[in-house]
């Protein structure tokens, strides 16, 4: 059995991730991966300053940070003068995963929510995944807002 696999050596990816340790750990795996572009901060305000100059194709944030957390960073990328800075993937990490946050993420067309603790395997599929030029933004199906 033969399966479909993404090339992420060239890859552009963004860590914004507020805990040292998570922000290592995400780091050494995407290194371990064979991802050699990687950018970190502490918080969105930094990662908006950092998109003109690296731009990233895949966006890792956690959502609760201080002084800007993952969904106002990303709720201005989607405004932003600059359309490429809109058309950027994300991927939010969190450890809440309560609906209301899920379902917040998503309407910002999130190519992937991990829930934290966040396992080398699962990052490895949602970085392949955001990184497939088939574009699949995860979606809240109609049928479960009941």
């Amino acid at each position: 059995m033969q399966t479909n696999h993404i090339d992420v050596v060239n890859a552009r990816i963004l860590v914004v991730e507020d805990d040292d340790a998570m922000r290592e750990f995400i780091v050494l795996a995407l290194t371990r991966m064979g991802v050699r572009k990687v950018k970190e901060c502490a918080d969105g305000t930094v990662a908006l300053q950092l998109m003109g100059s690296f731009w990233p194709d895949v966006v890792l944030t956690d959502i609760h940070m201080e002084p800007m957390g993952g969904i106002e960073f990303v709720h201005r990328l989607r405004d932003h003068l600059t359309v490429e800075f809109r058309k950027t993937r994300v991927i939010f990490m969190s450890a809440d995963s309560s609906r209301d946050v899920l379902k917040e993420a998503l309407s910002l067309g999130a190519y992937g929510y991990i829930v934290k603790p966040i396992s080398f395997e699962t990052l490895r599929v949602k970085i392949e995944h955001a990184l497939s030029p088939v574009d699949r933004k995860l979606e809240i199906s109609p049928s479960r807002q009941h």
